[in-house]
């Protein structure tokens, strides 16, 4: 599923009912209306699941964003300086 602002590819899921992707967080399927169930927090998410012990916080000592893949901040946009810059 990609987002229809930025065309990135968005974590997901299938609808049990149609089988169309949904986002992974979804409570109701975009496509057909039905109700998604709530997977359990025991249950494994995926490779898309976020692993908050290896997060690297912005640089920006006053916003709360976190790091992305290409180096940049989720929050305000502005690239990772490092630790103590």
């Amino acid at each position: 599923m990609k987002c229809p602002h930025c065309k990135a590819e968005l974590p997901s899921r299938e609808c049990p009912k149609c089988n169309e992707k949904v986002p992974l967080e979804g409570r109701f399927c975009l496509h057909c209306g039905a109700e998604i169930p709530v997977p359990k927090a025991t249950e494994k998410r995926g490779d898309d699941a976020i692993d908050f012990s290896k997060r690297t916080l912005c640089s920006d000592g006053t916003c709360i964003g976190v790091i992305n893949k290409r180096g940049i901040c989720n929050e305000c946009g502005k690239p990772y300086k490092g630790e103590g810059e």
